[in-house]
């Protein structure tokens, strides 16, 4: 039986944003998980999945019930954050979707409530997934458990209303395309902070942390580089040019950013590594993600330069000096995040431009386009340098009250003992299991008799 849509939902708009909300699914699961099960020493790979698997599922729970309206749901205190309730009715799911954007522009999208409940979720799903890069080796996995939606509703929604539902950052003018600040940064100094309050792996650890499979690691970043497409496609709300522009423009400055890390490594270190190149990679992705739709094809490769060698740089020559010696970063979430979300935000205080237009044709608005520095508007770069301040020192801060609280009822850090056993003692399981040769068996010796073997061994040829 044919049930029609209501009048209001365009079916390519409505496919293209559950499509792209898929595609952010996979970044976390299983991209980030594979990612991480290949480049974290061969004993915490399981461990390192498991975090990212359960920050999926423990983000879906509480954005349904309150993180979606605390995020873009009606203002409880100011312009801070929306009225936390569930999301859960008939009405709320399948009603026309609105959101408050840009300067109190509320456009109606062509796709159900749901489809935008879904698409934002996956957002919210993969900043703690990210955050988790900077504790592995060390953290418990019960203090994760009540870390991640405690995390999830007090730092990201309040982040994402600040800027994307139509809070006091977002009037003030302070634009981010994609979450470069709301997601990049916002995981990226969380982690930092999580880092500095768990403790450094042990020395053994942080002496010798090989990745136990880089194959499987770039299958993770393979995930990760085209399940970006959907992160910034996704974007308008509507399957238009602008989102064509942003995929163009994620691939361009991720494939720039890569090179540049590439040939950093060759003309400065003197050597190339898979993992380097994955670093390089990432930072890409995550500086055009404030940025996507804001440039052009020329600002897509500035960013993507830009966004490679400022954390490279701090990668590679200030990893022993303040203040990135004091905290035991595991994969380096604070450069490959926090700083190339920061860049890419910035830079489109600089080179946002305003032919490139984020929401047009939608009923009763007009476009919200953005002009940076170059284009004659100076004053959005100290726009975009006030919500980096705001979101960076809010998240900070917040994650270490979180992480003081919980510390009060569950230990931050794993024992002694699982630090030195790993999955094996913990779980009982690891990445794959190593069968050793069981020797043969002693032979019988009875009197006045031959040796007779237990388990005689089978006759050749």
């Amino acid at each position: 039986m044919y049930i029609p849509s209501p009048s209001f939902v365009n079916p390519g708009d409505n496919a293209w944003q559950l499509t792209a909300a898929t595609f952010v699914g996979l970044q976390s699961i299983p991209g980030l998980a594979i990612l991480y099960g290949g480049l974290v020493k061969r004993k915490w790979a399981v461990s390192s999945a498991l975090f990212a698997i359960y920050a999926f599922a423990a983000v879906l729970v509480v954005w349904v019930l309150a993180g979606f309206s605390m995020g873009f749901g009606r203002p409880m205190i100011g312009s801070l954050v929306g009225i936390p309730q569930p999301v859960l009715s008939a009405l709320t799911e399948e009603g026309q979707a609105t959101i408050p954007l840009l300067k109190g522009l509320m456009p109606q999208f062509a796709f159900p409530q749901s489809s935008l409940i879904y698409f934002q979720f996956v957002f919210a799903a993969i900043a703690p997934v990210i955050l988790a890069g900077a504790i592995f080796g060390r953290m418990s996995l019960k203090a994760w458990m009540v870390f991640v939606p405690v995390w999830s509703l007090l730092v990201y929604s309040v982040n994402a209303f600040m800027i994307w539902g139509g809070g006091w950052l977002a009037q003030l003018g302070v634009v981010d395309y994609s979450g470069g600040y709301v997601i990049h940064v916002a995981a990226g100094i969380s982690g930092f902070v999580a880092a500095l309050m768990v403790g450094p792996r042990t020395l053994k650890d942080q002496r010798d942390f090989k990745p136990n499979n880089m194959l499987l690691a770039v299958a993770g970043a393979g995930i990760l580089w085209l399940g970006w497409n959907g992160f910034n496609g996704g974007d308008p709300y509507f399957a238009n040019g602008d989102a064509a522009a942003a995929v163009l423009n994620t691939n361009l400055a991720t494939a720039v950013a890569l090179l540049a890390w590439f040939f950093l490594d060759i003309l400065l270190n003197r050597k190339l590594s898979v993992a380097g190149a994955i670093n390089g990679m990432i930072c890409g992705l995550v500086a055009i993600t404030p940025a996507a739709g804001y440039v052009d094809g020329l600002g897509a490769i500035a960013v993507g330069l830009l966004g490679a060698v400022v954390p490279w740089y701090a990668m590679n020559r200030l990893a022993g000096r303040w203040p990135f010696k004091h905290a035991d970063d595991t994969l380096g979430v604070v450069h490959t995040h926090f700083l190339a979300g920061a860049v890419g935000g910035l830079l489109v205080g600089l080179l946002a431009d305003p032919a490139m237009v984020v929401y047009t044709g939608i009923r009763g608005t007009s476009s919200a386009a953005v002009a940076g520095a170059f284009y004659g508007n100076p004053h959005q770069l100290l726009l975009q340098f006030v919500g980096l301040a705001v979101v960076s020192v809010y998240s900070g801060a917040m994650t270490a009250g979180i992480l003081k609280a919980i510390s009060l009822v569950v230990p931050l850090r794993m024992t002694e003992r699982e630090l030195e056993g790993g999955d094996r003692l913990i779980f009982n399981e690891e990445v794959f299991e190593l069968h050793h040769p069981i020797p043969p068996p002693e032979p019988i010796e009875a009197p006045g008799l031959v040796s007779i073997d237990r388990d005689p061994a089978p006759a050749s040829g």
